[in-house]
């Protein structure tokens, strides 16, 4: 771990950077405010020279950075994942401001979660496919004449609002601080939500060819409570339970 790193297991995580120079300068908006650890997934050009050149003294970060293909490669062990979004979407997600970001990010890291911080295409962002991986959406207010925020500015923004949360010694509501078990990771969550679909469709509740946003807003309430690795591993008990007695009655 480098000594510039104020928050290990918080990633700043760019989706399908198109230009190199982005990722230099947001490594650079990163070191600044003592997050280190980038993961780029699928980048269009790296490594890349232009990369290096824009990230001034932080050439560490990009040299250190970890390249997946996938955001649920990138986000799989993250137990707490928040992403960029500058629109509106179908169905509300719940939403953060930066200074809410910084807060609960800051909470987080000092409970050693791992925590993603998912930041999308230059030119249109996350797909809602990959939002809907998130626990948290998050919006950084601009004014209406102008709303498209640079990549590198967006990710000096939420990074400045981390650093300020732990330098203002801000904390989460008593009741938002303190949990009994581990929260759940990416990929545990990923298998949950597959084992419920399966499990919808085996009783009928749920047809893939008419899904009515369904799986979406299911996905919306589990994200929204954030799953332990105890409630996790009760879900996939019931559902297997479900899967059994339907296995039963299958002539």
């Amino acid at each position: 771990m480098s000594d510039a790193n104020l928050f290990p297991g918080v990633r700043v995580i760019l989706v399908e950077t198109t230009h190199p120079g982005n990722i230099g300068a947001a490594a650079r908006a990163m070191k600044n405010m003592g997050l280190t650890e980038l993961v780029l997934v699928n980048p269009y050009n790296f490594p890349n020279e232009k990369a290096v050149y824009r990230s001034a003294s932080a050439e560490d970060v990009v040299q250190s950075a970890r390249v997946v293909e996938t955001v649920d490669e990138a986000i799989a062990d993250c137990q707490l994942v928040i992403g960029t979004s500058a629109r509106e979407r179908r169905i509300p997600w719940p939403l953060l401001t930066p200074k809410e970001c910084g807060v609960k990010v800051n909470a987080a890291a000092e409970d050693n979660q791992t925590v993603g911080l998912l930041f999308g295409r230059e030119a249109h962002g996350l797909k809602n496919e990959e939002l809907q991986k998130c626990h948290f959406h998050l919006n950084i207010p601009t004014g209406e004449a102008y709303s498209s925020l640079n990549l590198a500015m967006a990710v000096q923004v939420i990074c400045y609002e981390i650093l300020q949360a732990r330098l203002g010694g801000s904390h989460l509501p008593p009741d938002e601080e303190v949990w009994d078990q581990p929260f759940a990771d990416a990929d545990a969550v990923e298998h949950f939500f597959s084992h419920l679909q399966q499990t919808l469709i085996q009783v009928g509740f749920h047809d893939p060819d008419n899904p009515r946003q369904l799986l979406n807003r299911l996905r919306r309430l589990f994200n929204r409570v954030r799953l332990d690795r105890m409630e996790v591993n009760m879900l996939r008990g019931f559902l297997s339970a479900i899967n059994k007695l339907g296995d039963k009655r299958d002539p």
